[in-house]
């Protein structure tokens, strides 16, 4: 992880670790995020599955016109 003199406030969830981190954050590419808060960065997973979901419907209904 690396030291930002000025870090994010944001909270990331890590899908190579699985582990929610704040201010000091691992590379990128292995985070999602920002949320506001820890408890919505647990829930990351969920958040973009349903995200997802809801464009896969939207492109579905898109091609149906």
């Amino acid at each position: 992880m690396a030291k930002d003199p000025n870090p994010d406030q944001g909270w990331y969830y890590n899908t190579r670790t699985h582990q929610v981190e704040h201010l000091e954050r691992s590379r990128s590419v292995d985070l999602l995020g920002p949320y506001p808060d820890e408890a919505t960065a647990r829930r990351a997973l969920d958040i973009a599955r349903e995200r997802t979901r809801q464009a896969d419907a939207a492109d579905a209904s898109w091609n149906d016109d």
